[in-house]
């Protein structure tokens, strides 16, 4: 059976489709999820900061801008999930942390730190610039992907995106 695409079904109600939809960590494959998830909501239910919320179809996904607006790692999602959707054996992160510097606002100039004070890491670290102002530069080395940068920035510069 071909999984549904989340962006075409929205566009044939009528609405524009959320361009990226990110699973709970340890996610199987997109394919392998849609075809295995039951939709029963358990994942939800066990996440200790509210991250992960019924999207699309009633398929988990992560929003950032709900609850503590990190993930902690904890494994509650995939204890949670009998459905195998959600495995130890998949890398804990399917997504990446990019950084938009256009819509940065110490890129403009205006003084913001909101996203480094959040990141339990310290991945992103403020370096100074000609002119006096510190802009933000994250570190992909040592960010763990959790997210807590996201919801604290006044301009959304900062934004998960799907790897794999």
């Amino acid at each position: 059976m071909m999984a549904a695409d989340p962006a075409r079904r929205a566009l044939l109600r009528g609405r524009v489709a959320k361009t990226l939809i990110i699973r709970p960590p340890w996610a199987v494959a997109e394919a392998d999820f849609t075809d295995s998830c039951s939709r029963c909501g358990d994942c939800v239910e066990v996440c200790p900061t509210n991250i992960i919320v019924k999207g699309s179809g009633g398929f988990p996904e992560i929003d950032f801008s709900k609850g503590a607006g990190e993930c902690e790692l904890c494994e509650r999602c995939v204890v949670a999930c009998t459905d195998n959707a959600l495995s130890l054996n998949e890398q804990p992160w399917q997504w990446q942390l990019t950084l938009n510097d256009g819509a940065c606002l110490a890129h403009q100039g205006v003084a913001c730190r909101s996203c480094g004070e959040y990141c339990p890491t310290r991945a992103i670290q403020f370096k100074p610039q000609i002119g006096g102002h510190f802009v933000p530069s994250l570190n992909t080395e040592i960010c763990n992907g959790c997210g807590a940068c996201i919801s604290p920035c006044p301009t959304n510069a900062l934004e998960a995106k799907q790897v794999g």
